[in-house]
């Protein structure tokens, strides 16, 4: 469902990101609204690309250390188990 709630803002930036801002506008011919909706898209993808990005590098820590315990179980079982042969190959 999309929302159609569209309200206004208001921010106090520095003198040099206002600067940043009107030199951008004027250099693309946009208008500041256009601008300011195009900077919040931006960084709300972007924000979520790094969510994902952060989710995933968890994971794979979290299935790193189940792995790791996984192989010293599998270590130890073979350890104190009698029927596993353990074959030495050949050079």
């Amino acid at each position: 469902m999309q929302d159609n709630y569209e309200g206004k803002i208001e921010s106090t930036l520095s003198d040099s990101l206002i600067s940043e801002k009107e030199n951008i506008v004027q250099s693309e011919k946009i208008n500041r609204d256009d601008f300011a909706k195009e900077a919040f898209q931006f960084y709300i993808s972007q924000k979520k690309k790094y969510c994902c990005k952060e989710t995933i590098i968890n994971g794979y820590m979290e299935m790193g250390n189940i792995n790791l315990s996984l192989a010293e179980l599998g270590m130890t079982t073979e350890e104190l188990s009698p029927d596993v042969i353990v074959k030495e190959e050949k050079a």
